[in-house]
């Protein structure tokens, strides 16, 4: 996979037995156990402000009528699995937006709540000739008890066009249906890579660890995006049992990396990444910011507010996106 910033080495004590102990034989080398993340202050159980909470509908809602389209696919992409009636607000006017992406964050979203009232928007977008777009509409569809058109999906698990492959692999996962696993076997030995990663992570979200491992040894790519994609794969299920191999890489000397393993640590039930979200709440990286609002969301310790806070008061409209999609889920106590 083509990188997306910096070329790094990350995380090579994840295949090691990272728990403990002292230097591990990897592949014939000795490789030193993984540095210890920053520390974590003590837990404050800190009542969440209610003007906060006001502010941060009021940030989602008006990013979602932005002129910039990237704004308006963040807002909806951060209430995707946020338990907050500012979702439905705005996830419907998403189906009617100008600009295609839009409209997938916005089908996506439906499918994931469950939005009965936009079905008949949905079924109207059913034939749309954008294939990436159509995926999503089945999706939401298939959620709402529409299946008519999930066998449409074999199609588009064999379309020419790796994206359209990648997209297929993708629902299938966030369908929750076990019978979906005979087409990811077949996309998980696909050519592409990253339709291969998309299926093996929608495999490990239906129970399948057949590519557990693989997902593992792409923590250790020389590229970063790869790193920071398969430690979300591994950490969607919620899945403990691969928690030392995402904490390992809260010391990776790529930040984005740290921050999104803090991210996921969040995910699985732990805020050991606390420190290093702190750290990049601080940093003069816009992306750092915004990747560390993703953090404090996941991890949902209301003590994170006074942060959070002043992450909605960002120079980045982005930054502030996130953030207040964070404090929200502190409010709701959803995960994403």
């Amino acid at each position: 996979m083509k990188a997306l910033n910096l070329v790094v080495v990350c995380c090579l004590g994840v295949l090691l037995g990272c728990a403990g102990g002292g230097a591990k034989k990897y592949r014939g080398r000795e490789v030193a156990p993984p540095k210890e993340p920053p520390p974590v202050p003590a837990r404050k159980n800190e009542p969440l402000d209610p003007a906060l909470v006001s502010a941060a509908r009021q940030e989602l809602a008006a990013a979602a009528t932005r002129d910039d389209p990237v704004l308006r696919e963040n807002a909806l992409e951060a209430v995707r699995h946020l338990n907050d009636p500012v979702a439905r607000e705005i996830i419907p006017k998403g189906l009617d937006d100008p600009e295609r992406v839009v409209r997938f964050r916005a089908a996506l979203a439906a499918g994931e709540h469950q939005l009965a009232e936009v079905r008949p928007k949905l079924e109207g977008m059913v034939d749309e000739k954008d294939e990436h777009l159509r995926i999503a509409v089945i999706f939401a569809l298939h959620r709402l008890g529409v299946t008519d058109y999930t066998h449409d999906l074999e199609k588009t698990a064999v379309s020419p066009e790796p994206g359209v492959r990648g997209d297929t692999a993708f629902v299938l996962g966030l369908l929750g249906e076990k019978s979906a696993l005979k087409i990811l076997k077949v996309l998980a030995r696909d050519p592409d890579p990253v339709v291969r990663q998309r299926a093996w992570e929608s495999m490990w979200r239906l129970g399948d660890r057949e590519y557990v491992d693989e997902l593992v040894g792409l923590t250790m790519s020389k590229y970063a995006d790869d790193q920071m994609l398969s430690i979300l794969a591994l950490a969607a299920p919620r899945n403990e049992s691969v928690r030392e191999a995402v904490r390992s890489c809260l010391t990776s000397d790529h930040e984005e990396t740290s921050l999104v393993a803090a991210r996921a640590m969040g995910q699985l039930g732990s805020d050991e990444g606390y420190g290093v979200a702190l750290k990049g709440a601080k940093s003069g990286e816009g992306r750092h910011r915004f990747l560390a609002a993703l953090a404090f969301g996941a991890m949902g310790r209301t003590d994170a507010q006074g942060v959070l806070r002043n992450l909605m008061k960002d120079k980045d409209k982005r930054v502030r996106v996130v953030a207040a999609a964070a404090v929200l889920e502190l409010a709701s106590g959803a995960k994403t």
